[in-house]
C-alpha cells in the first residue's frame, strides 16, 4: 500500500477578541492571535494551532511564522510518517508553538487516515470523557455569584489567577470568598511566579489556615524558582503546589526524580507538541507526580487536540481545558464542558471542523 503523501500545508492567520481581559501576573491581553495550520493528503484534512504567548513559555510571532514557513516548504511532498517521525525527532525547542501545531495537524490527519479518533490513536484505551475545572480568571475579579454558577454547572474545582494584587488584599478577598464557598467546591489557584520566598511563605501559611481546607492546589508561587525553596514550601501545606511555566526550561527529557512539588502542569503548545507532552506525562505520573494539561486559551483547532490528549494521558484530575467561553470568536465549534466533563466524540480525528467560509 502506497504511504500517504502530504499534498498541502495551509497556514490561514487569525485574530480572535476574548470576552473580557485575561489578567496574570505574567501581563494582560484581550485577543488571541496566530495560525489555523491545516494538512492535507488527498481529501482529507488535519489541523492545529499556532497561537504563541511568550508570557507563558512560547516564542514569538516572528519565530513562529518562520517556523512555519520552513516546515511547510519541508513537509509538502513527505510522507506523511516520515513526516510525523521527522517533527518528532527533530523539533526545535525554540519553537514550541509552531512545532505544537504542526504535531496536531500531523496526529490529527493521521488518525483521520487511521479511522479513528485522535485520543486513541495516541492510547488505545484513552477514555471518551475528560473532568476539567472552571476558569473564572483573577481572584480580584472572582465573586460570591460566580462561584455558585460554577457549582451549579457541576464543577468541582475553579481556577483562580491570584498575585496580581497585594498578598494582603488577596488573602482577606480569599476569606470573604471561602467564607460561603458552596460545598464540594475546591479553588485551584494560579500565581504565575507573582513571589518571593518570603512572600510566597507568608501566602501558604495563611492558605494552609483557611477553614474547611478550600484550596485544591496552587501553581507557580515562586517569581525565581528553586527546587529546594520549592520542596520547602511544599513540605507546610498539605494540598499540591503545582510547577507550570517553569517545565519547558527544564528540557523534554529531564529527571523526574526529586521533583519539587507534587503537581506538574502541562501546556502542550509550551512542550512542542501532543505526543512529547505525552511522552512526558507518562514519565511524571510514573514517578508519583501528579499531572495536569492546560490550555493556553487557543482557538477550537487546539483545545480538541489537547482535550483528546489529556484523555489519552488519563489524569483524573480535572484538566484546565473549559477555555472556550473566553473566546468571544472561535474558528469552528469548541468542546464544551457539560457537568464538569469534556465529552469526546467517537468521530475521526480530532474532533474540529472550521467553520464554513
Amino acid at each position: 500500500m502506497t504511504a500517504p503523501l502530504i499534498t498541502r500545508v495551509d497556514l490561514v492567520p487569525y485574530r480572535l477578541p476574548l470576552t473580557r481581559v485575561w489578567a496574570s501576573a505574567r501581563g494582560n491581553f484581550r485577543a488571541r492571535r496566530g495560525w489555523l495550520v491545516s494538512v492535507g493528503s488527498g481529501d482529507l484534512r488535519g489541523y492545529g494551532d499556532c497561537a504563541p504567548l511568550p508570557e507563558a513559555g512560547t516564542e514569538t510571532a516572528e519565530a513562529a511564522a518562520q517556523r512555519l514557513l520552513e516546515q511547510r516548504a519541508t513537509l509538502t511532498g513527505m510522507a506523511l510518517d516520515q513526516a510525523l517521525d521527522r517533527l518528532l525527532s527533530q523539533a526545535d525547542h525554540r519553537t514550541p508553538a509552531a512545532d505544537f501545531a504542526l504535531d496536531c495537524a500531523l496526529s490529527d490527519l493521521r488518525s483521520r487516515l487511521a479511522g479513528t479518533s485522535l485520543r486513541r490513536w495516541l492510547a488505545a484505551d484513552a477514555p471518551s470523557q475528560v473532568s476539567v475545572n472552571g476558569s473564572l480568571g483573577a481572584l480580584t475579579e472572582t465573586t460570591h455569584a460566580d462561584l455558585e454558577r460554577a457549582a451549579r454547572a457541576g464543577f468541582r474545582v475553579v481556577k483562580l489567577k491570584v498575585g496580581i494584587d497585594a498578598p494582603d488584599r488577596e488573602l482577606e478577598r480569599l476569606d470573604a470568598l471561602t467564607a460561603t464557598l458552596p460545598d464540594g467546591l475546591g479553588l485551584r489557584l494560579d500565581a504565575n511566579g507573582a513571589w518571593d520566598p518570603g512572600a510566597a511563605t507568608r501566602v501558604l501559611s495563611a492558605l494552609r489556615a483557611l477553614p474547611g481546607r478550600p484550596i485544591e492546589s496552587l501553581e507557580e508561587p515562586l517569581r525565581e524558582p528553586d527546587w529546594a525553596t520549592l520542596t520547602r514550601l511544599q513540605s507546610i501545606v498539605g494540598f499540591p503546589l503545582a510547577l507550570d511555566e517553569s517545565i519547558p526550561a527544564l528540557g523534554i527529557d529531564f529527571d523526574p526524580a526529586g521533583f519539587p512539588v507534587r503537581r506538574a502542569v502541562l501546556k502542550p503548545a509550551a512542550i512542542g507538541g501532543l505526543r512529547r507532552t505525552l511522552a512526558l506525562a507518562r514519565r511524571l505520573s510514573a514517578a508519583g507526580i501528579e499531572v495536569v494539561v492546560t490550555s493556553l486559551i487557543e482557538s477550537a483547532a487546539g483545545l480538541w487536540p489537547t482535550a483528546q490528549l489529556a484523555a489519552a494521558i488519563g489524569s483524573p484530575i480535572p484538566q484546565g481545558l473549559a477555555t472556550a467561553d473566553w473566546l468571544a470568536e472561535n474558528l469552528g465549534p469548541p468542546p464544551r464542558p457539560v457537568a464538569g466533563y469534556l465529552r469526546l466524540p467517537e468521530t475521526i480525528g480530532s474532533g474540529f471542523a472550521p467553520y464554513a467560509t
